[in-house]
């Protein structure tokens, strides 16, 4: 199997699950926010999103202009969020609250239709 095919399977897969456990349980992002504040949780996160994102990028970086670019992208924020979190973590808690508190409605929704997209990429529901 292709590894971009992969990928979006993935991380479609993954996109999908965590929409529906954050609508099913808003009380889970608080929670995560208030574990971001101990620091063995924190680093732990960190160096999982610096693994997941790494791994990510290292087997799939293609720059082309279609959806191989979205699996591109989620890899090197992956990255980037665990580095800063790790190198920055006061700073980058508290970008990463502001921005859950003004843009909550809209993250759920670029979850939800950026996992609907990738599996459906991946599987050829609707032909694109």
């Amino acid at each position: 199997m292709d590894n971009s095919v992969f990928l979006a399977k993935f991380w479609g897969w993954y996109l999908i699950i965590f929409f529906l456990i954050l609508s099913f349980n808003p009380k889970r992002i608080k929670q995560i926010f208030t574990d971001l504040k101990d620091e063995k949780f924190l680093i732990i996160t960190s160096f999982m999103a610096i693994i997941v994102g790494l791994l990510n990028i290292l087997f799939h970086n293609i720059w082309e202009p279609n959806w191989k670019l979205i699996i591109t992208s989620i890899g090197w924020i992956s990255l980037f969020i665990g580095l800063s979190l790790f190198i920055f973590p006061k700073r980058t808690v508290v970008v990463l609250e502001f921005i859950n508190i003004k843009l909550v409605q809209l993250i759920y929704t670029l979850l939800f239709f950026t996992g609907v997209f990738l599996l459906n990429i991946a599987y050829g529901i609707i032909p694109v």
